[in-house]
């Protein structure tokens, strides 16, 4: 996502490619404002590589008893490479050509939610409903099945946001 440009709409996936290029103590990040310091370039690179994990979070739930891990494990990985690097070199990168219109995402909203979000209805649509035996079976799957873990969850979601 952060190599060099083509056309402000893919990184060149040699420039970075297994950490080669990225001296860990030389500063390689973007500033967000003119003037600023950079972080270091391992640093960066660790910091991206989290938001790129967690971006697939979100799409997880869309997926609950609906499709075996191994499918998800291979969507997942094909997400990340045809979707979320492209939304992150358009929008992150300086040379990103959303970045170039003047659009400013400090907080992910554009390259983790909307991407996510599209990707988890976009996977409904062709996954489908969730598919049971009986009647019986259903009601008895969806029933939370630890409320004090659910209370949990929610108690940091709510506090993580804070």
């Amino acid at each position: 996502a952060f190599g060099e440009s083509a056309g402000g709409f893919i990184g060149s996936p040699a420039s970075y490619a297994m950490l080669t290029n990225l001296d860990p103590c030389t500063p390689a990040g973007y500033p967000m404002r003119e003037g600023q310091g950079l972080i270091p370039g391992m640093l960066f690179a660790a910091y991206q590589m989290m938001i790129a994990i967690l971006a697939p979070a979100i799409i997880t739930g869309s997926f609950t008893e609906r499709v075996r891990f191994p499918a998800y494990l291979v969507f997942i990985c094909l997400w990340l490479l045809c979707v979320y690097c492209p939304f992150a070199h358009w929008v992150w990168s300086p040379k990103g050509f959303l970045r170039t219109w003047g659009v400013h995402d400090f907080a992910g909203g554009i390259v983790v939610h909307i991407a996510a979000g599209n990707a988890s209805l976009a996977s409904l649509f062709v996954v489908g409903s969730r598919r049971y035996v009986n009647e019986e079976e259903r009601k008895r799957l969806q029933v939370p099945h630890n409320r004090a873990f659910v209370a949990l969850g929610s108690a940091l979601l709510w506090f993580g946001w804070m």
